[in-house]
């Protein structure tokens, strides 16, 4: 799936559950660490949703630099967060990606930074915990105001909301989500859209709003 949502913003949705023989030809497109972080899965499938998807985004960045997939490079942030690096830095392309299951999704942008999340939705158990402890105050009430049959899909459209926009920022762990305001991050420069990449699954995008010169600090 192909989702356009601006001249400058596309995402892209990728199954991870390839055939073996297509493997070794997906894992000779990662880098040397790459494939040594591959190696460190302990179970195959891990291992396999991990190369799948690392190679369908050298793939996805090399259609739009007109580059060989395994030629790009990237670099980190001090919270982890991957962007292009060294001969590619400067051609304004940001991306992200997540992975849930055999689902991956993708974001890519040449309108700022971008964050992207995937969950499967089902029940769970502790949802009111994690709620009390992890959602802002307007969005609790919002939970909470939904009927009980709706709370599965409304607990991941915000956690994905949430966990996108995080993505965004680049700040990784040190980023409190009881502290992130969804809501209040729309009033300050941030578009947050929810998806169905496909049944069963919530995603959720993250991007500065065009609209304004640069987003507010949240």
């Amino acid at each position: 799936m192909r989702m356009t949502v601006s001249s400058e913003v596309e995402v892209v949705t990728a199954r991870l559950d390839v055939a073996a023989s297509r493997l070794a030809a997906l894992a000779a497109r990662l880098s040397e660490a790459e494939r040594s972080r591959a190696q460190r899965f302990r179970f195959e499938r891990d291992r396999r949703r991990f190369i799948v998807a690392r190679a369908r985004l050298r793939e996805l960045l090399a259609a739009r630099l007109g580059a060989a997939p395994e030629s790009i490079e990237f670099v980190y942030g001090s919270r982890g967060k991957p962007a292009l690096g060294r001969r590619f830095a400067a051609s304004g392309w940001r991306f992200n990606l997540s992975r849930r299951e055999e689902l991956a999704v993708y974001a890519l942008s040449r309108a700022g930074e971008v964050g992207i999340d995937v969950e499967a939705v089902h029940p769970v158990c502790d949802a009111e915990t994690i709620v009390a402890g992890f959602f802002s105050e307007q969005e609790r009430q919002a939970y909470l105001a939904l009927a009980p049959q709706e709370r599965a899909l409304g607990f991941f459209r915000c956690w994905t909301r949430k966990e996108a926009l995080v993505k965004a920022l680049g700040e990784g762990l040190s980023l409190p989500l009881a502290a992130l305001d969804t809501v209040r991050a729309e009033r300050c420069g941030w578009r947050l859209r929810s998806f169905s990449p496909q049944p069963g699954f919530v995603a959720a995008l993250a991007t500065a709003d065009t609209g304004n010169h640069a987003p507010q600090r949240l």
